[in-house]
């Protein structure tokens, strides 16, 4: 499947129509103000895509991804026979302690040649038992590797890759689980992340790479992970779970689809209360949650004439009444998506190795593709690299309903916001979209100001706010919450 354009695919008609409006509405200072230290009757209105400029930095980190360096990690996985979460946590060689232990030897060697910008921990935890999932108190460790940014306050971009593996009986914790797809190949993407950015210049964002476990029983590692952040306070404004990245070829007759990866991105934020959705259908928001926003931003950052692969951009929460440890972070309030391969083959996940009637069943390494998982890397790197280097998303973004006194409505939109805290931030972009269109279509800049007021009405488009800095990096845009 090709990128969709930022512009959309329906035809000029609509385009002509928001350009149109805004245009009329800043060129008459009376009718269209901003309510600052600013003028609005200079700015014009232009397409909400990205310059398309490429750091060059960011390409020379893409071009060193290693598909050699994948391939030995999962090789080293698969290894350790086992790493179902009940599996041994003392065997040396076997079993999910032996891998969480070469995850952290990999990650601190990672950090110790990171110049003191790489920090890393083990998270533990314990599970209690859950029916028909964890049979006894079992210890739950997630390797985490922080890449401290400079902004203030702090902002957060998570990447995970689950740890643990299982066979067709969940609670099995002696048959062989290569876990080569599911999700060694999740594993491997953040430990090539963790090498590539511990090398690479410190940014605003701090970047957070880990693997979890317990994933298979049911997200808890990424479940107390993301709740600990939460009561940290921190401010996770993007996390990306990769959870079987490992091919394109399904390996069932299907025609491969090896430049294709999914990004599953979720429409009613999990999180919110039933107020919230009422008010959600009141504005039509059904479509403009936080992930929804993530997800826009990485298919505007990378491309695939950066990455070499096409993000399929799926409007639902996982694949079909399923779900991974980015589930976990909605759960929590933050934005958050899911990278999955294009088509999955189900004899090669959640089953024991074995031949049945001809068919091997198993997640072996010989149905992995390295190459493929060094795209879907470079992908994450786009992502990370944009979020981490660009501005906040801004917050407490408002589209205000109150008429003037003695009027029934209005078609004129006021918008407030706070202003960001980068001291680079030179200004704001209004971004417009039709109702029906999938993304964000024009943009009209309206100065560093923390509120604008627009002969737009509110009644016929969608409206959201980003923030723009010195370089012109555009930060994720903010959908505004109605008040009155």
């Amino acid at each position: 499947m090709e990128n969709h354009s930022l512009l959309g695919s329906k035809g000029p008609s609509r385009r002509t129509f928001l350009s149109a409006s805004a245009v009329t509405a800043v060129a008459a200072v009376p009718v269209v103000s901003v309510i600052a230290p600013a003028s609005a009757a200079s700015a014009k209105v232009g397409s909400a895509a990205t310059s398309g400029n490429v750091d060059p930095a960011l390409q020379a980190l893409i071009s060193r991804i290693d598909p050699s360096r994948i391939q030995a990690t999962i090789q080293t996985l698969v290894g350790f026979g086992t790493r179902q979460t009940q599996s041994s946590q003392t065997d040396q060689a076997r079993g999910i302690g032996a891998a969480t232990a070469w995850v952290t030897q990999q990650m601190q060697g990672i950090a110790d040649d990171s110049n003191g910008n790489m920090t890393v921990q083990q998270q533990t935890f314990v599970q209690q038992p859950v029916t028909g999932r964890i049979t006894a108190p079992t210890p739950i460790t997630n390797v985490i590797a922080t890449l401290q940014g400079t902004a203030s306050p702090q902002r957060f971009y998570v990447v995970t890759g689950h740890l643990d593996s299982r066979v067709t009986d969940v609670t099995d914790s002696v048959s062989d689980a290569p876990g080569a797809d599911d999700d060694g190949s999740g594993v491997a993407c953040v430990l090539e992340l963790a090498r590539l950015f511990a090398q690479a210049p410190q940014f605003p964002g701090t970047i957070v790479l880990a693997t979890v476990s317990g994933e298979e029983q049911g997200l808890f590692g990424s479940t107390f992970m993301a709740q600990q952040m939460k009561n940290a306070g921190n401010d996770v404004q993007g996390m990306f779970s990769n959870d079987i990245i490992g091919t394109g070829d399904a390996h069932d007759g299907t025609t491969p689809d090896p430049f294709t990866v999914r990004m599953f991105l979720e429409g009613i934020p999990t999180s919110v209360t039933p107020g919230q959705v009422s008010l959600m259908q009141a504005v039509g928001g059904e479509n403009d949650g936080l992930s929804r926003q993530l997800g826009r931003f990485v298919n505007s950052v990378a491309p695939f004439s950066l990455t070499g692969m096409n993000i399929r951009l799926i409007w639902r929460r996982d694949r079909y009444l399923r779900a991974s440890d980015h589930v976990s972070f909605q759960g929590q309030g933050y934005p958050a998506a899911r990278f999955t391969e294009p088509r999955e083959n189900f004899n090669h996940e959640h089953q024991n190795t074995r031949v049945v009637n001809g068919v091997q069943l198993g997640d072996l390494i010989q149905y992995v593709d390295f190459d493929y998982i060094a795209r879907v890397t470079a992908v994450n790197a786009a992502a990370l690299w944009a979020l981490a280097a660009s501005p906040g998303t801004p917050k407490n973004v408002q589209i205000h309903t109150t008429p003037p006194v003695s009027f029934a409505g209005t078609n004129l939109t006021t918008l407030t916001w706070n202003a960001n805290p980068e001291s680079n931030v030179t200004g704001y972009e209004v971004v417009m979209r039709e109702t029906t269109d999938s993304d964000w279509t024009s943009a009209l800049p309206v100065g560093n100001v923390t509120t604008v007021t627009l002969n737009i009405s509110k009644d016929n488009v969608q409206f959201g706010l980003r923030a723009v800095d010195k370089k012109g990096n555009r930060s994720p845009v903010a959908f505004p919450q109605a008040v009155p």
